[in-house]
């Protein structure tokens, strides 16, 4: 069936294709991006563009995570338009790469406003909606940085990724009464078809980079070029936004609960299948199985 979706931080990344690949199956898709009118004008027109060319009812919407009142304002016009949304992809995010130290307490809580609260504002918007339908599916896209090989001096954003890891978890319990599935979907490090590295945040306290220089600024230099050399040569990008599809398409209940999109194999599949086992098991113990959604333990 035709969905109404909203895709976060859909400019560029994963969230271009995303949008893409989910409007090419035949679904109803707004992109969410902030400033519309000046820094995302140009993806904005390239997304207006694809939907001509290929006869897609893909939109732009104004949305910036970081402001509720945006985060209101878009869902409020999806409604208004279409009568009801169906999905919500969380995919808004933004990486730093330097010494944890160099960074100011306000640059980690600007990473985590982007990355976390930028989700709870978000759902704040959109679950009023879904939870009166009494249907909906919430797709977080995740990392696998928060239970695999994670290298250093990229840690703002790994922590980050961790809270919203959590978050998802919770929520998915809080939810699944109301008939609101949740999906995780987790990228491994793909370091080429997207520009997390190019538009990655540096530290605001430039001597305390400095004195990791001496031991550590060739390891800085190539982290990128470390994680490019685990991964298969044929290694794609747009996986991630084929698998959104898929848990998308499924039918309600049954939806993946976390779906791991990794080539470089970081062992974050592993260690994930084991804490969701667990997780599953502990709310048998306590009698809240109900709380599990098929393939929560997967």
């Amino acid at each position: 069936m035709t969905k109404v979706i909203l895709v976060t931080g859909a400019s560029s990344g994963f969230g271009a294709l995303t949008v893409r690949a989910l409007a090419r199956h035949g679904h109803t898709v707004y992109a969410g991006m902030r400033a519309l009118g000046t820094r995302n004008a140009q993806a904005a027109a390239d997304l207006a563009a694809h939907a001509g060319e290929h006869g897609l009812d893909l939109r732009a919407v104004e949305l910036d995570v970081g402001d509720q009142d945006s985060a209101d304002a878009a869902v409020a016009r999806i409604v208004d338009e279409q009568e009801h949304l169906d999905v919500l992809v969380h995919n808004a995010g933004h990486m730093v790469l330097g010494p944890a130290e160099a960074f100011t307490p306000e640059q980690l809580a600007q990473v985590y406003d982007t990355n976390v609260l930028g989700t709870q504002r978000v759902n704040r918007a959109a679950l009023p909606h879904l939870r009166a339908r009494g249907q909906g599916h919430l797709v977080w896209i995740g990392s696998s940085s928060t239970r695999g090989g994670c290298p250093p001096f990229l840690a703002p954003y790994f922590a980050a990724k961790a809270a919203m890891d959590a978050l998802a978890v919770s929520y998915a319990a809080e939810l699944v009464r109301f008939g609101i599935d949740t999906s995780i979907v987790v990228p491994g490090a793909f370091t080429s078809g997207t520009n997390h590295f190019a538009h990655a945040g540096v530290p605001a306290d430039t001597d305390r980079a400095g004195a990791y220089d001496a031991r550590y600024k060739t390891l800085m230099a190539d982290v990128n070029e470390r994680l490019s050399r685990l991964a298969p040569p044929d290694a794609d990008v747009s996986e991630v936004a084929d698998a959104v599809v898929r848990a998308v398409q499924l039918p309600s209940g049954k939806r993946p609960f976390r779906v791991h999109v990794d080539p470089s194999r970081d062992g974050s599949e592993v260690v994930s299948a084991v804490a969701d086992r667990i997780r599953a098991e502990f709310f048998h113990r306590v009698g809240l199985g109900d709380l599990l959604a098929e393939g929560s333990s997967l």
